[in-house]
């Protein structure tokens, strides 16, 4: 459900293909340049969306071709929302190792999720209705930002 100021900027379905990464993350990016975000905070937010988007093209659908990856970007005044959902079997957070855990130091698994909380504001797993897993991320534009969204 959207706040009232929210907007819908993209709303769309996304192959189940590496390809489809580099989409995605372009129009997020889009988004947060014209709500004014700066550099530093672009690049943070491009990397948590890459990494959920390749979490549910890999370990989601598993490169299924029938499967999706479901992209919906919501912008208002001074806030961007991402939410990426995929078709898979669905996970939780706790079920993901500890990447910071002694045991788990020189794994790989965890860790995109570690980077998608630290630079994003909000970041939730919820199981997606129907199949899957939905990552909901919001980035809030720092108050005393002086950049407003781009002129339409």
């Amino acid at each position: 459900m959207t706040q009232d100021s929210e907007q819908i900027h993209t709303d769309l379905q996304l192959d189940s293909k590496l390809d489809s990464v580099d989409r995605g993350e372009e129009l997020v990016l889009e988004a947060a340049r014209g709500l004014g975000f700066d550099d530093d905070e672009i690049h943070r937010i491009g990397i948590a969306v890459r990494e959920s988007l390749v979490n549910a093209v890999t370990h989601g659908n598993r490169f299924h071709g029938r499967k999706k990856v479901h992209l919906r970007v919501l912008v208002a005044p001074h806030q961007l929302t991402v939410e990426i959902g995929d078709e898979g079997a669905g996970f939780t957070r706790e079920a993901v190792p500890d990447p910071l855990s002694a045991e788990n130091l020189l794994r790989h698994s965890g860790r995109g999720l570690l980077m998608m909380q630290a630079f994003m504001d909000e970041f939730t797993v919820t199981p997606r209705e129907g199949a899957g897993s939905l990552v909901r991320m919001i980035k809030k534009r720092q108050p005393g930002s002086t950049a407003g969204p781009a002129p339409a």
